[in-house]
């Protein structure tokens, strides 16, 4: 199983260069951030030096959208990257939640998604694509040029997408019914288009905090630092609640039901443990969607993910104990599940 890194590009950069550089010494071979304009800093400007000051880091976003920049600027800053460093990078791509509504727009439709990945996997490998009646190529592109666009979803019509057209699967849970039933979506929506179900890479991405014990205080303070996620993730099950409302047979109610008491979201507060909008998430449904406890735990659940057909986990590291968990996976986890 691959192991992945996930930041926000909080100032200084240094930090987040520092950290990747420290998870590749542990064994991680994914470096993924957040990609949110307002937010955050610029993160392709920060990939350069990752990949600068690492040997083997695949980089990319968790994830960009087909609306924050013209599709052929993404591809080229991509294969710029790939070009200097040897295709080290991954197009996580998506509807855009934070990035466009702090913004004042909507997310991204899935037809725009759906003509960004081609475009941008097509440019990207140095093929031509059609912008609109406008037919490019990138005539500096060198032959062998690649870039994976991996797709986040969640949503019926999502997940079918995601199976039929991506190179990977990005779910930001790590349920263990909810990922089996998703990955079991996107399977079978590749199997139907004629794919090969295991050319669709799985990467499941949520937070992970290692405690020494499992003491109702230390699992308490792991919640209290990762309960963030589950707040994230109603952004979206908000949105299938709103387009396929409450107990459909589209959408399952393990993802769906937590948020009822969810009363609104200041992105402000977007993905830190600080979250002050978070409250509503119950404490089973931060054990549920994220990793917490000592290492014999993690170890666990990641097993039972692996067997349902996860190629990479992905540590989201915002919470206050991010070199320990970084070096926790490195000693112990990542050796126990590739030893």
């Amino acid at each position: 199983m691959d192991f992945g890194l996930v930041l926000q590009t909080d100032p200084p950069a240094s930090k987040v260069i520092s950290l990747m550089q420290r998870a590749e010494r542990n064994g991680f071979t994914y470096g993924w951030t957040f990609d949110s304009a307002v937010l955050w800093q610029e993160p392709f400007v920060i990939y350069s030096q990752i990949l600068s000051s690492t040997s083997k880091l695949t980089v990319g976003p968790m994830v960009t959208n087909p609306g924050t920049r013209t599709w052929e600027v993404t591809a080229s800053t991509f294969a710029t990257l790939n070009d200097m460093f040897g295709n080290r990078t991954v197009c996580g791509i998506g509807r855009g939640d934070s990035a466009m509504r702090v913004a004042g727009r909507k997310p991204n439709t899935l037809a725009r998604i759906s003509e960004a990945m081609k475009v941008i996997r097509a440019l990207g490998r140095g093929d031509e694509a059609d912008l609109g009646g406008t037919v490019i190529r990138f005539p500096w592109i060198k032959p062998g040029a690649e870039l994976p666009v991996w797709m986040a979803a969640y949503g019926p019509k999502a997940l079918k997408m995601t199976g039929e057209e991506a190179d990977g699967f990005i779910l930001q849970l790590a349920d263990l019914y909810l990922t089996e039933y998703m990955v079991k979506a996107v399977k079978d929506a590749a199997v139907a288009a004629g794919r090969d179900p295991g050319e669709v890479k799985i990467c499941v991405a949520a937070p992970a905090y290692v405690t020494e014990d499992d003491s109702p205080e230390a699992l308490a303070h792991a919640r209290d630092q990762c309960r963030w996620f589950g707040g994230m993730v109603g952004n979206h099950v908000a949105d299938l609640v709103s387009k396929y409302g409450e107990h459909s047979a589209a959408v399952p109610d393990e993802l769906t039901d937590y948020i009822k008491a969810r009363e609104g979201y200041d992105y402000s507060h977007h993905g830190r443990a600080d979250n002050p909008d978070t409250q509503f998430v119950p404490d089973e449904i931060v054990d549920r969607f994220c990793l917490i406890g000592p290492v014999e735990k993690h170890i666990e659940k990641l097993n039972a993910l692996r067997g349902l057909g996860v190629d990479q986990f992905a540590v989201y590291d915002m919470h206050d104990a991010q070199e320990a968990t970084i070096d926790a996976y490195g000693t112990t986890v990542i050796p126990a599940l590739n030893g």
